[in-house]
Order: structure tokens, then C-alpha cells, then sequence
């Protein structure tokens, strides 16, 4: 039993490792591939399919322009709350399932990527702006945050609901151990 614990937990860390290093690069990837021939504020590409086009963002602060210029504090709180989720996977949620790794390992990795500009270039290069609705510019990290807490919380869900069910078959179980007349 505590060999497949193990192994589990290893296979988690392996998982959690491999997608915030791949996320983390595709962020880092992108933001040097927008940043290196454009400049701030320049539309790179027109509407691809008419939902998006590439237009280089200088941000200080968070979406919608809340707390700007306040990058040094939203980097250090990046990285608090990458802290804290990464210990609540590893230390307090050992049942956890893949989705809530997945989805944990993409907010740090996003939220790694965000802190890394924060603290290097005193903003964060966002470059991805939607064009079918009035929507903050953002980036892959972004993605990141967004859809990992979305995974995140999916998983944790459905690890209760598989929780529930094993609780009431067990107690179905305490109550007639023999099982339900074959008659």
C-alpha cells in the first residue's frame, strides 16, 4: 500500500515537473519571440479568424488595469500563491488526481512566468488580444493561470464525488456484509 502511495506521488511530481517546465518555456518562448522585433504597443498580426490579434502590452499591474504599477508586489504574491498551491498538492492533498495536478502545475507555471517578467523587465509582456469582445491583452501564462485553476477545481470536485461514493458504498457495506439476497 505505501509503495503505490509512492508511486503515485512520483508520478505526480514527474507530471506537475514536466508541465510547468514545458509551460513555462512556451510562455518564455513566446514573450521573447513577440518582444525581439516589436515594439511596445505595435499590432504584430491583424484578427486571426476574426478572435485574435497580436498587439505588444507593457502591464504593470493585473487585468483590466487593476493595481497598476504594482509590479514588484503582484510578482511576490505570483509567487506566494505558486508556494502555497505547490505545497497543497505535495503535503496536503495526497489523493490528488491528475487533473488537479495538471491544473495545479499550470498556475505555478504561469504564475512563475508572469513573476519572471515582473522581476526582470518591471512589467509583463502581454501580446494576445481577443477581438470578438472587450478583453484585457494577456499572454500564455495567462492561459496558464486560467484554465490550470479551471482543472484545478474539476478535479477536486470529482475527487469528491469519488470520495462520497466509496464513504456510502463502505457504509452500504458495514451495514449487510453479507451483500443483497440472491433470490
Amino acid at each position: 500500500m505505501e509503495q503505490a502511495k509512492g508511486g503515485r506521488r512520483g508520478r505526480a511530481a514527474l507530471v506537475f515537473g514536466a508541465i510547468v517546465v514545458i509551460w513555462l518555456a512556451l510562455d518564455v518562448a513566446t514573450k521573447g519571440w513577440v518582444s525581439g522585433g516589436w515594439s511596445e504597443g505595435e499590432v504584430i498580426t491583424g484578427p486571426l479568424l476574426g478572435l485574435v490579434r497580436f498587439h505588444l502590452v507593457h502591464n504593470t499591474g493585473m487585468a483590466w488595469g487593476m493595481f497598476g504599477d504594482s509590479t514588484f508586489a503582484l510578482g511576490i504574491m505570483s509567487l506566494v500563491v505558486c508556494a502555497v498551491m505547490t505545497v497543497y498538492l505535495f503535503a496536503f492533498s495526497p489523493r490528488a488526481g491528475m487533473l488537479e495536478t495538471a491544473g495545479i502545475a499550470l498556475v505555478v507555471a504561469g504564475g512563475l512566468g508572469n513573476a519572471l517578467d515582473r522581476f526582470t523587465l518591471g512589467y509583463v509582456v502581454d501580446f494576445i488580444e481577443p477581438v470578438f469582445i472587450d478583453f484585457p491583452v494577456f499572454n500564455v501564462a495567462d492561459i496558464g493561470v486560467t484554465c490550470g485553476f479551471v482543472l484545478f477545481l474539476a478535479g477536486m470536485l470529482l475527487t469528491w464525488r469519488r470520495d462520497d461514493r466509496a464513504a456510502s458504498l463502505a457504509a452500504a457495506q458495514a451495514e449487510d456484509p453479507e451483500g443483497p439476497d440472491e433470490r
